[in-house]
């Protein structure tokens, strides 16, 4: 079973057609939306993470790109910038998803794109913005 985080940016035209019921009739994918920016007439985005075979998922991503959708990596959504960063541990206490730890060793911030999911809390907590989205 493969399990993949992507970013969707649909076209305004392709906002009212079900794109991500397609994904879960048509190829059988489990579809988990993290996030997602939808207004009418605009270019609306979703960070979804899919789930299900990998043959089913690389079809469903190749039709949604064929229909207009870009796809684009979750890792590029989010960015941290380490020299901004005094590792003062306040936006680990924020992160549900474990995206955001210290390493026992050096007791400096660890940034794991993996896990992250974009809710953003981690901006906030950080005083030296050393944490931006891109979404």
């Amino acid at each position: 079973m493969a399990k993949k985080k992507v970013v969707l940016s649909f076209p305004p035209r392709l906002i009212q057609e079900p794109v991500t019921y397609r994904l879960v009739k048509d190829y059988d994918l489990q579809v988990n939306i993290l996030r997602a920016t939808v207004r009418p007439r605009e270019r609306g985005r979703m960070v979804v993470e899919l789930q299900g075979n990998k043959d089913n998922m690389e079809r469903a991503l190749a039709f949604i790109e064929d229909r207009g959708v870009q796809v684009d990596p979750l890792v590029q959504e989010m960015r941290y910038y380490p020299e901004r960063c005094v590792h003062c541990t306040a936006c680990t206490a924020v992160c549900p998803t474990e995206a955001l730890t210290v390493d026992p060793k050096t007791r400096e911030l660890v940034f794991d794109a993996s896990h992250c999911i974009i809710c953003e809390s981690c901006i906030p907590a950080c005083s030296y913005n050393a944490i931006e989205s891109q979404f």
